[in-house]
């Protein structure tokens, strides 16, 4: 039963400086803005959803998702999924083999993993790309495939970090209600960090800044 992301009281400091203290609950469907300028704790933040924080920071507090307790869990026991600014598509695999390489074990066989690669793509608005070297790909299809290949493994929530950032004004506005849709038709608790106001506002929902205060755009 899906439950969100809760954010329970945590609180993230570097050599005696918080930087980040959120309790938060996301609930399904729900995307929140975290917004602050660089070096505010927001990469900081997402290190620490997803079990990567480095040595030097100190964290207490817990992260649920769906109900159980992943503070302590490895990062890919997690299943959460990232979305960068920068797409990270493998050069040397085609933009099918890119999504295959993405889906989790339990899809087998080469036909089931075909058919739900190519589904993938149907959802994208690119089907027929799966033998395509993502070379050939414009900017706004690279960024579609990343997000599905994000997705094609199945993740409980979603972190977004900047992912609109490097697009032009068109494609921003685009793959920014493609990201904002898929969310919401996968019922995925979604935390989006930007220093970008016009991606907050377009996004909609809470807006905080990485300790909490409410945010007015």
């Amino acid at each position: 039963m899906k439950d969100g992301l809760h954010i329970l009281e945590l609180e993230i400091a570097q050599r005696g400086r918080v930087l980040v203290s959120l309790d938060l609950k996301i609930a399904p469907g729900e995307i929140v803005t975290i917004m602050g300028p660089s070096g505010s704790g927001k990469s900081t933040l997402l290190s620490a959803l997803i079990g990567a924080l480095a040595p030097e920071f100190e964290m207490r507090g817990h992260v649920l998702l769906n109900g159980i307790d992943i503070t302590d869990l490895s990062t890919r026991q997690r299943r959460i999924g990232l979305l960068f600014q920068d797409d990270t598509l493998f050069p040397h695999l085609s933009v099918g083999a890119n999504l295959a390489f993405a889906l989790p074990p339990t899809v087998r066989g080469k036909g089931a993993r075909m058919a739900r690669v190519e589904r993938a793509l149907l959802d994208a608005g690119l089907d027929g790309f799966s033998g395509r070297d993502p070379a050939t790909l414009s900017g706004g299809q690279r960024a579609r495939v990343s997000l599905m290949r994000t997705l094609i493994a199945e993740p409980n929530a979603l972190l977004l970090d900047e992912p609109f950032s490097k697009l032009d004004a068109d494609r921003r506005t685009h793959i920014r209600a493609f990201v904002v849709d898929r969310v919401r038709q996968r019922a995925l608790p979604a935390l989006l960090v930007t220093h970008d106001a016009e991606d907050a506002r377009a996004v909609g929902g809470r807006i905080l800044d990485p300790l909490g205060r409410e945010i007015s755009l």
